[in-house]
């Protein structure tokens, strides 16, 4: 499929996005009525097996699921294969880079306790906004968990699972991920 036709189908979507977005292969993006999914200028969205060496097992999916929902995607971003599904608010930083097939999910998609599960699947889950910071690197595979705050160019290792708060530079590895290391010596562990 032409990416110019499917920018016609996100403008009828109602997905706003800015200038020079780069779509390579077809990626599933949809934004629930009354949600707000705006994609920066200059983004790069890969969805075909070949357009990431890393080896994309899936298109990309960006998906607004409920009312009032939010995913705000900042200039110069680039993703490969990833799921980034929200029911309440995602926001990525500018100048991130998001590996092949990783997850970034707001929410558990059902609720934790069973009989509430059985009850009513699909309400009473837990949701928390994820905010992912300017110029953070992460790698392929990875999971990014609801309530997650990953700060500037922080790099997130490949595999990593995230839950909780990331600070700014620093590489974070491993599951649950961690801090290994601080990118500017002047800045102390805490």
């Amino acid at each position: 499929m032409n990416s110019n036709w499917f920018k016609i189908f996100l403008r009828l979507n109602k997905v706003r996005y800015g200038k020079g977005l780069i779509l390579k292969g077809l990626p599933v993006i949809f934004s629930k009525s009354g949600n707000n999914l705006s994609i920066g200028d200059n983004v790069v969205i890969k969805s075909s097996f070949l357009s990431n060496l890393v080896g994309i097992y899936q298109r990309t999916i960006i998906v607004t699921r409920t009312k009032d929902a939010e995913i705000r995607i900042g200039n110069n971003v680039g993703i490969s294969g990833a799921t980034i599904y929200a029911r309440k608010r995602i926001t990525i930083g500018d100048n991130t880079l998001i590996g092949g097939n990783t997850k970034i999910i707001d929410n558990d998609f059902h609720p934790v306790d069973p009989e509430i599960r059985r009850k009513t699947p699909n309400e009473k889950m837990g949701i928390r906004p994820i905010e992912i910071g300017e110029n953070v690197f992460i790698g392929c595979n990875c999971l990014i968990l609801k309530g997650t705050k990953i700060g500037d160019n922080a790099v997130i290792g490949a595999g990593s699972i995230v839950s909780g708060e990331i600070p700014a530079n620093c590489v974070a590895a491993g599951n649950p991920a961690r801090v290994v290391r601080y990118l500017n010596t002047n800045i102390e562990k805490e």
